[in-house]
Parts: C-alpha cells; structure tokens; sequence
C-alpha cells in the first residue's frame, strides 16, 4: 500500500492521509477519540474537538524530537536570533541547523516542514468548528464560546505562519507582497499565496469577531487558561496591531489583554516558568501529568534541570552581553547564573557560564511543565512600545515602570525619550521574553539586522552565521519541498 504525499493545506487534524488503496486514517482529537463524523453532533463533542487542538499546543506534533507544539515553535523563533547561546563546542548539536539559519532556507528540512504543518493543522481543525458549529444542536452560548476559541486560533496561526513566511508588514506602503495561503475552508485543493495584506485584512477579522464572541466567557477548571477567553483574543490583536505599526491599537488591546492578571512575584519568576496558575499567565499549555513528554518536549530542550543528552551536553545559556545590562536588583537575572555553579542540573550535566534556569522540568526524569504562551508582562511592553513610537513618552514610560518596578525594586521612572526609549524598552523585552518565542519576528517586525558579534560566550562553530542585514531574503522561510511538490498553485520565495 502505497501512501500518497498528503497537501499541508488541507492538514485536517481529523483526516490527514489518504493512501492510493483509498483507505483514510483517521487523525483523531486526542484527548477524546472523537471522530470526523461525530464532531458536529452535539455541542459536547465539538468541545471536545476543542480540547484536542488545545492538546495539540503542547503535544508532540511533528515526526522527530523537540518538535512538541508551540512551545517548541518558540524556541525555534528564538534560536534563530542572538540571545539563546549554544555554549560548549562538543555539545548536542540538536537544532544548530535553525541557529545556524540553515533551517529555514533548506526546502528538505524537517523542522520547517514541520512548523509549516502544525498551524495549518490547527487552521483545519478551527474551520471544522467555525464554518459547522453554527448548525449544531446545543446551548447557544457553548456554540458563541466554541466558535470564538475557533476564529482566535485560525487567526493567530495564519499571524505566525505570515510573520514567518511573508515579507515584513510595513505600514508606509501598500502590503501587496506575498504572504501565506489563506485557508479558511478545508480543501484538497493547494491555494495560491495571498497578499500580506489580505491576510493581515483576514486575521483582523477572525480576531475582532472572537472578542465579540468570547465577551463574558468565563473559563473553569484545571486547565482553563489552556482556553482561549477574551484577554487572550485581545492580546492577539495587541500583538498583530503591534506587527502592523497600528501603535494606538495595539497599546488598547494591550490593556484589555492584562486587566484581571496581576504582574507575578519575584518568588515565582524564579520557580521554574512551569505552572499555568502563575498569577501573569493569560495563555498557557497545561500539562496533563499523567501525559509524559518524554525526550520531545520543550523541557527537554529549554529546562535546566531535565535529564536529556540535550540539557546535559549543551546546556542553554543567555546572551552574555545581554545578560551583564541587567541590574544586580533586577530578579531577571537570578534565573541564568554567571558560572552555573547553583544551576540545578541534572545528574552528570555541564555547567557553565551565564547558564539558564528559568525553566525548570519537573525533574530530572520527568520533563512535565506547563508552557507560558502569553503574560501581563508582555503586554505591558506592548503597551509601552506601541506609545513610545506614538510619541506617548509619559505614557510609555509608565508602562514600563509598572513592570520593571515589579522586577526591580531599585528601577527608577525613566528619563528616556524617542529612539533611546524604544531601545530601553526593546531591551527589557529581549530580557523578559527570553525563550518564549519573540526574538525572531521581533527583528523582522523592527527591519533590524541580526547581529551576533561581539558575544563572549558565543562558538562561531555553533553559530555560523553572526550577521544578516535586515531586509535581506534570508528573513522569509522557504516553502518546504512536499509543499512545492503537491501544491501547483504555491510560489517559492527568493531562493
């Protein structure tokens, strides 16, 4: 039985592959085994429809280790800017390739292939539920609550696949640049890149309509911030309005997002950036503990402590130049050690210098951990960007006083004005928002270059690559090969 190479486009999470003997397997919603034809039956089974897509943030969702859902995605954005350091030359060498920016511009290469199809996954799994759930027998409120979980995750995927597939959105100009297919129907039929423009036009809209749905949704239970309730759906729009240099709005969504979570402790910055009940978390994978993660999770490659060949030959460390502009008061410090010595590392592991423990597994045997997806704290940078490039210094500083003041006890109101105060705040993102995924799409947003030199506890054997200049093709994602092979109507980008 031959298998046919299936279309990511149409990567419907309950029906992936079609082989030439015309059986279907079914890639069934994992938490709940309900299949293609009951998911529309009852308000019941499409949330647990639901449920599974949320599984799929944190599940291992690819074919090869390390590649466990947006925590992993994550990691990859930021290795491939400057602040994550690989820092022992015969060390793991697992994923140097998108460090090395050899990844992303390699039509073979799994981990593109990969990310590409995780969120178009999730697309198909979302239009299951937007473009049915309006017919389907239950309380009205399930269906409004459904549907706008549904809208917010077909938007914020298309958002990351274009941040990373299309050109940079620039706002002094007409965004008619290619961009992504836009999916908002599950089809076998490969459809053609639209226009930055479009899909930015189309992200707006599935966002701004889950808000309207998801108003006075209350999440509940153990895993409710693995839910998708308004402040996440407002924290996406600060986010893309951020991207599109829509400063005003992206500083309103930025407050919505955060109001009701409470900036965190200095106690729980240092305890292992691992449990969804942190006061700060808007948006996190909740870790179901009897579903181990084994050698695939993002614990496995970003913890401290987890006992993988990965954390105890190469270690991660943090940007030794980023590291010594933190204040000795400042809490952010004290999760990455200058010489690793109180690092808690698992047993035979490597220390070394300016060496992370911000994330912490559950132990060294059990890579378990809840994945923070979205916090106050980043909001609050969003807040403060977004008024700095308004020319709202007071407002901007403020904003970023409201956090560092939490960070730092010592943090005074800065005095910092135009570029010098964007570049205090961009700096104290690149410190809080170590590992979670911005670096990457940060410098692309920004037209900044990529540069790595300078760095003292940089290997130029692990990096390779120290400068790109901003603009540069290298900065959009090649088309994986199955793509160009079984979609006629995609485009490659520059070669």
């Amino acid at each position: 039985m031959k298998k046919v190479t299936y279309k990511f486009l149409f990567l419907i999470g309950i029906l992936s592959v079609v082989s030439s003997c015309q059986d279907e397997f079914l890639d069934t919603f994992p938490t709940t085994q309900v299949a293609t034809n009951d998911v529309l039956l009852s308000t019941q089974n499409a949330i647990a429809a639901l449920n599974g897509i949320h599984r799929n943030l944190y599940n291992q969702s690819g074919t090869g280790q390390g590649q466990a859902g947006e925590g992993s995605n994550n990691m990859f954005r930021d290795l491939v800017g400057e602040d994550i350091i690989y820092p022992l030359a015969n060390g793991s060498t697992g994923y140097a390739d998108v460090m090395r920016w050899q990844a992303h511009r390699n039509v073979e290469n799994g981990t593109l292939a990969y990310m590409y199809r995780f969120y178009y996954r999730l697309i198909s799994n979302a239009n299951v539920l937007i473009n049915g759930i309006d017919n389907v027998p239950g309380p009205e409120a399930d269906k409004k609550m459904i549907k706008g979980q549904a809208l917010a995750y077909r938007g914020f995927c298309h958002f990351q696949l274009v941040q990373l597939w299309g050109e940079r959105f620039d706002a002094t100009k007409p965004n008619t640049q290619l961009g992504v297919p836009l999916m908002l129907e599950n089809t076998l039929e490969g459809q053609p890149r639209a226009t930055v423009d479009a899909v930015y036009a189309q992200v707006n809209k599935d966002i701004d309509e889950a808000i309207t749905l998801l108003a006075g949704y209350t999440r509940a239970g153990s895993a409710a911030k693995s839910n998708i309730n308004v402040n996440v759906a407002q924290g996406f729009k600060a986010r893309i309005a951020l991207a599109q240099q829509r400063w005003a709005d992206a500083a309103t969504a930025a407050i919505a997002a955060r109001t009701g979570f409470a900036l965190m402790s200095n106690a729980q910055y240092t305890a292992g950036f691992n449990d969804i009940n942190n006061p700060e978390w808007i948006w996190g994978n909740r870790q179901i503990s009897d579903h181990n993660t084994f050698f695939w999770s993002y614990f496995a490659y970003m913890s401290a402590n987890f006992n993988s060949t990965v954390i105890r030959t190469q270690p991660r460390a943090i940007n030794a130049t980023l590291w010594n502009t933190i204040s000795d008061t400042d809490i952010r410090k004290k999760v990455f050690d200058r010489t690793g010595s109180n690092v808690p590392i698992p047993p035979g592991g490597a220390r070394v210098p300016f060496q992370n423990m911000k994330f912490l597994a559950a132990s060294s045997s059990l890579s378990t951990g809840d994945v923070p997806l979205m916090r106050s704290g980043e909001m609050l940078l969003i807040e403060a960007e977004a008024k700095a490039h308004a020319g709202d210094a007071v407002g901007a500083r403020q904003a970023l006083f409201t956090l560092m003041r939490n960070r730092d006890p010592q943090y005074v109101l800065s005095t910092n004005s135009g570029q010098a105060l964007l570049e205090e705040i961009w700096r104290h993102r690149r410190i809080e928002l170590w590992g979670e995924g911005f670096r990457f799409t940060d410098l692309k947003r920004l037209n900044q270059p990529l540069n790595r030199t300078g760095i003292s506890n940089q290997l130029l054997v692990m990096v390779a690559i120290t400068n790109v200049p901003a603009g540069d093709k290298q900065w959009q994602w090649l088309f994986h090969q199955d793509e160009l092979n079984t979609n006629p109507a995609i485009v490659q980008n520059p070669l």
